[in-house]
C-alpha cells in the first residue's frame, strides 16, 4: 500500500497520472494531492470537473468552517466565518479555480463558470446584508451568469435595520422592486453543521472579496487584453491587501493608495457619463468639446493607474515609495516658549549622586549655567522630546529606555546622550510608521543608540527641514534612514546596520551629507531615487570617507525611470554632454569653472567633471560599476538628461527664453574616499523601472 507522501511524489513527478487521493487528515478532513484541505474548494476529482468542489463531502462528517457568532440579542442566525482566510487560501482559489489564466474580458465568464460548479443552485438560507439592513432570506435559484440570486423572505420576518424601521410589507415591496433578485456577493450563508454548504459559503466569500478588493471598474477598459489577469492584477493587489493588514505598508502610503483609488473611480465615472452622452454620428461643436474633455480624462486616468500599479507592485513600492508627505500628521512646531526661557530636559530612570555630580560638572555647568536655562527631569525620553519648545536641549543619561511611540521633532532642538553611545540606548517596542521623525528647521541628535523593531517606514525619517546626526548607532530591523524631498540630513561618524531595505534612502530634491559613517549588513547600502517627473531634481549628495560593506545588494544603487534612457535613441551617455546642463558640479577634490572649448559660454556655462570624458553605458539590467568615480559619473549623466528634458518641455510650451536659474537646480556631487567592501552585487549599480 502506498503512503500519502509516495502518492504525492508520483503525482508531482508524472503529471499525466491522475489519482484520486482518499487520504484523511487527522481531523477527518479530506486532503487534496497538494496537501490543501478540500473544504476550501481545493480538491481534485476525476474527469473534467476541476471546480474544486468536494462532491464526496458527505464522507467527511461535519463542517470544517468556523461559526461567526452574533453579538447581543440578535434574531438572525449565525453565518459561516469566512472573512479570515489566509493569503495562500485566496491565492490558490483565484489562481487554480476561479480565474486561472483568463484575460480581463473573460473574467466574468470564468467567475460564472466557477460559481456554477461550486454554489448550490437552491434551497439554502442566507443573510442578505446591506449598509441599511440585514434580513434572513431563502435562495430559490442562482443566476450564475448575472452573479445574482433569486430569493424569498423567510417568514416570520427576521431582520435588523440600521437607522430605520423595516416591516415585512416594506421588505416585500423592496424585493418586488428588485424582481426578487439580489447580488450574490451580498449574501452570507447561514451556518450549517452538516458541512453541505461549506463550498457555497467559501465561493460566495471569494466572489465578495474579489469585487470588493481586487476588481476595478476600469479594468475591462484596458486596451491590452492579452495579458494574464491574475498575474498582472490579482496577485499584486492581493499581496498589497495582506501587506496592509499585517502592517507592512506605511499608513501614509495606504492613505495615498485609497485617495488614488477614489480619484480614479471619479474620473472613470465622469468619462463613462461623457461617453454615454456623446452622439454616435454627431459632428456638433458640443460633441467636439466633449471629445476633447474625454481625451483629457483618459490621460488623467492613465496617470492615476500608473501610480496605482507602482504602489501595487512590491518591488516598485520598495524602490520608489511615495513622494508626498502623506504619512501621519507631524506635530506642529511650538516655536519659542512664551516666557522666553530655555529648558534643559534631563532624562534618567534613576541616578546616583556620583552620576549627578558628573553631569553637573561636565555638562550642565559649562554649557547651561546662564539665567535663561531651566532644568526639568523626565524618566521617558519620548515625554522629554514632546515637551520641548524651540531652543530646548534634551540630555539623555546612561540607561536602556523602552518607548512604544514615535519620537517626533517639530522644533529646532538638540537631543544628546551623556556617556558612551552603547550606554545610552532608546529601543522602540510598539508599531508605527517611523521611530524618529524630524520636521524641524534645524535639529541635532548625537551620542545615542536607537534600536528599531516595528517601524515600517524607517528608523529615522527627515521629512522636511534640516537634521544633523553625530556619533549615533542605528540598529535597524526593518528599514533605515529616509531623506525626503526638500529635506536635509547631515550624518557624521554614525554606524547603521540591519536594515531589510536600504540603509539610507535619498529622495529627489533633498540634500544629504554622509561623512565617516559605517553602513553595513543591509539589503542595500545607499539608495538614490530619481523619479520620472521632470520637476523632481536630483539630490545634492556628499559622501566622504564612508565604509559601506557587507550589504546584500549594492553599496550604492541609483533608481531611475527607463524611459529617460531612450532620449534621442541613444544607448549611452558621454560626460561631454554634461555641457548642456547649467550649473552642474561634480566635486572631485576641487571645483573647476573652465568651459569646454567650442561651447557657447553665453548660453551654457560648463564645469568640467573629469580631465577626460568617460563613457557611461546603461543596460536594461543594473550593471556593476565599482568605485567613487563610477557613482559621480552616473549621477552627473542622469542629472544632465533630466535637465535637457526639462529644457525641451519648456521650449515645447513656447518658452524660448529659458531662465537657467529657474529651470535647473545645482547638483553638487562630492563623492570621495569611500570604501566599498564585500557587498553582494558590488559597489555601485542602477535599477531601471
Amino acid at each position: 500500500m502506498l503512503t500519502y507522501g509516495q502518492l504525492v511524489s508520483i503525482l508531482r513527478s508524472n503529471q499525466s497520472v491522475r489519482i484520486e487521493l482518499r487520504c484523511m487528515s487527522g481531523n477527518g478532513r479530506l486532503l487534496s494531492a497538494d496537501g490543501f484541505f478540500c473544504s476550501q474548494g481545493l480538491s481534485q476529482d476525476e474527469g473534467d470537473d476541476d471546480s474544486g468542489t468536494d462532491h464526496n463531502a458527505g464522507d467527511s462528517p461535519g463542517t470544517s468552517l468556523q461559526r461567526a457568532e452574533r453579538v447581543g440579542d440578535s434574531t438572525l442566525p449565525d453565518v459561516f466565518q469566512t472573512n479570515h482566510l489566509l493569503f495562500y487560501e485566496r491565492f490558490k482559489a483565484y489562481q487554480d479555480y476561479m480565474l486561472g489564466d483568463c484575460k480581463t474580458s473573460e473574467v466574468k465568464a470564468f467567475v460564472s463558470d466557477y460559481l456554477e460548479k461550486v454554489v448550490e443552485p437552491c434551497d439554502w438560507q442566507a443573510v442578505w446584508s446591506t449598509e441599511v439592513f440585514d434580513v434572513l432570506v431563502e435562495v430559490m435559484d442562482v443566476h450564475y451568469s448575472e452573479l445574482k440570486a433569486r430569493v424569498e423572505l423567510v417568514v416570520p420576518l427576521r431582520c435588523e435595520a440600521r437607522g430605520c424601521e423595516l416591516s415585512e410589507e416594506a421588505m416585500r415591496d423592496l424585493l418586488e422592486a428588485t424582481q426578487h433578485t439580489v447580488p450574490l456577493h451580498e449574501l452570507h450563508v447561514v451556518y450549517d453543521e452538516s458541512g453541505d454548504f461549506d463550498q457555497t459559503a467559501l465561493a460566495v466569500e471569494h466572489l465578495r472579496f474579489f469585487y470588493k478588493h481586487i476588481w476595478r471598474k476600469w479594468d475591462e477598459e484596458d486596451e491590452d487584453d492579452d495579458f494574464d489577469y491574475f498575474v498582472r492584477c490579482v496577485e499584486p493587489r492581493l499581496r498589497l491587501h495582506y501587506d496592509v493588514l499585517e502592517d507592512r505598508v506605511p499608513a501614509g502610503l495606504v492613505a495615498e493608495y485609497h485617495a488614488l483609488l477614489t480619484r480614479c473611480a471619479q474620473n472613470f465615472q465622469e468619462f463613462s457619463n461623457l461617453r454615454n452622452d456623446l452622439g454616435s454620428d454627431s459632428d456638433s461643436e458640443l460633441d467636439n468639446v466633449s471629445m476633447v474633455e474625454g481625451l483629457r480624462l483618459c490621460e488623467q486616468m492613465e496617470v492615476l493607474k500608473r501610480k496605482l500599479r507602482i504602489i501595487e507592485n512590491p518591488l516598485l513600492r520598495y524602490v520608489l515609495g511615495y513622494k508626498v508627505n502623506s504619512g501621519q500628521q507631524a506635530c506642529r512646531a511650538k516655536g519659542l516658549r512664551p516666557t522666553g526661557s530655555r529648558v534643559v530636559h534631563v532624562v534618567s530612570s534613576s541616578m546616583t549622586v556620583a552620576q549627578l555630580t558628573s553631569l553637573m560638572s561636565d555638562k550642565l555647568c559649562p554649557d547651561f549655567s546662564g539665567d535663561e536655562f531651566e532644568l526639568q527631569f523626565h524618566s521617558d525620553p519620548l515625554e522629554a522630546v514632546h515637551s520641548c519648545y524651540q531652543g530646548d536641549v534634551v540630555i539623555v543619561c546612561p540607561g536602556h529606555y523602552l518607548v512604544s511611540g514615535s519620537i517626533r521633532i517639530p522644533d529646532s532642538v538638540e537631543v544628546e546622550g551623556f556617556g558612551l553611545t552603547d550606554e545610552v540606548v532608546i529601543e522602540k517596542t510598539g508599531k508605527g510608521d517611523t521611530f524618529v521623525e524630524s520636521t524641524a528647521a534645524n535639529a541635532k541628535i548625537s551620542n545615542l543608540k536607537f534600536i528599531q523593531h516595528d517601524a515600517i517606514e524607517g528608523i529615522l525619517c527627515v521629512r522636511q527641514g534640516k537634521l544633523e546626526m553625530e556619533n549615533c548607532v542605528l540598529q535597524c530591523e526593518t528599514t533605515g534612514v529616509i531623506v525626503r524631498t526638500s529635506a536635509q540630513l547631515s550624518m557624521n561618524m554614525c554606524d547603521l546596520y540591519g536594515s531589510k531595505g536600504a540603509g539610507v534612502e535619498i529622495y529627489p530634491g533633498s540634500v544629504c551629507c554622509l561623512v565617516g559613517n559605517g553602513i553595513h549588513h543591509c539589503k542595500e547600502g545607499v539608495l538614490i531615487k530619481d523619479f520620472a517627473d521632470e520637476l523632481d531634481t536630483m539630490p545634492r549628495i556628499t559622501m566622504v570617507n564612508n565604509v559601506i560593506h557587507n550589504n546584500e545588494g549594492y553599496g550604492v544603487i541609483l533608481v531611475k525611470p527607463a524611459d529617460s534612457l531612450q532620449e534621442r535613441g541613444s544607448v549611452g551617455v558621454h560626460l561631454d554632454e554634461v555641457s548642456e546642463v547649467p550649473k552642474l558640479v561634480a566635486h572631485v577634490g576641487e571645483e573647476s569653472d573652465q568651459s569646454k572649448p567650442g561651447t557657447n559660454q553665453t548660453e551654457v556655462p560648463l564645469i568640467v567633471v573629469e580631465e577626460t570624458p568617460v563613457e557611461v553605458h546603461y543596460a536594461t539590467t543594473p550593471e556593476l560599476m565599482e568605485g567613487n568615480d563610477a557613482i559621480k559619473q552616473e549621477l552627473v549623466a542622469t542629472s544632465a538628461k533630466k535637465s535637457r528634458r526639462r529644457r525641451a518641455s519648456m521650449q515645447e510650451l513656447g518658452l524660448t527664453q529659458v531662465d537657467d536659474n529657474l529651470l535647473s537646480q545645482e547638483m553638487f556631487v562630492c563623492i570621495q574616499g569611500n570604501q566599498f567592501k564585500r557587498n553582494g552585487k558590488g559597489g555601485f549599480g542602477t535599477f531601471q523601472y
